[in-house]
């Protein structure tokens, strides 16, 4: 059973949200939070799984939420759900360190296999606004060599397998490719998270596109 909280300044989008998902037989709604100040305590309190994170919110925005929540080391994983279709913010949830990011917009199903999605830490969320949005405006930095020798503990199958999760790959896809099984790309993953000490697999997209492991418009067989 996955534990839900929503966290919206408005009533009315936290009741429907709530009554799309208790439709789901998995999911059980834990509570709800009308501000990014209250959604850090409720969190706190009643350890959920998934948050349904607003941006706009009074007090504290979710944006700064979900620094807060990673700061504290909430094992909670956000998925960003917003009418704000804007460039900025989809960086910035991510940079936070959102798991996923979708509009409120978004049908029902797709809602449910998103929670789903951040829920196991599968994989990111791309709709494909995110993933546009990502591409164009993450860019290569000025080389971090502590970031550099991190990367260098990575065996070059590790290496692979992360260009591969910054594509969008899942780990089916992946495990695909490499000719080798879905619990093996698992473990690689793991690893990957591990030596770099990323919180999951959003972060080490993020750092892959920001390292330049992966340039914007690459496809997966050129990376």
């Amino acid at each position: 059973m996955t534990k839900i909280l929503i966290a919206d300044d408005e009533a009315l989008v936290r009741g429907g949200m709530a009554a799309m998902l208790t439709a789901e037989d998995d999911f059980e709604i834990v509570g709800e939070a009308s501000d990014g100040a209250d959604a850090v305590e409720q969190v706190m309190l009643r350890h959920p799984d998934v948050v349904l994170m607003d941006i706009r919110m009074p007090r504290v925005d979710g944006i700064e939420a979900t620094r807060r929540l990673v700061a504290q080391r909430s094992p909670a994983r956000v998925l960003i759900v917003t009418t704000f279709d804007l460039d900025e913010y989809v960086l910035e949830a991510l940079r936070a360190g959102a798991s996923g990011f979708v509009l409120k917009d978004t049908p029902p199903t797709r809602l449910a296999e998103a929670v789903r999605l951040v829920a196991v830490g599968e994989a990111l969320l791309a709709p494909s606004v995110t993933r546009r949005l990502v591409e164009h405006y993450i860019r290569q930095p000025s080389p971090d060599q502590n970031m550099a020798g991190r990367l260098a503990e990575l065996t070059q199958r590790e290496l692979e397998t992360l260009r591969l999760v910054a594509r969008g790959l899942s780990n089916a896809q992946i495990a695909q490719r490499q000719f080798v099984s879905e619990a093996t790309v698992k473990t690689h993953v793991s690893h990957i998270l591990t030596k770099l000490d990323l919180r999951d697999r959003v972060q080490a997209v993020v750092l892959a596109y920001e390292t330049g492991i992966v340039k914007p418009g690459q496809t997966p067989d050129a990376a």
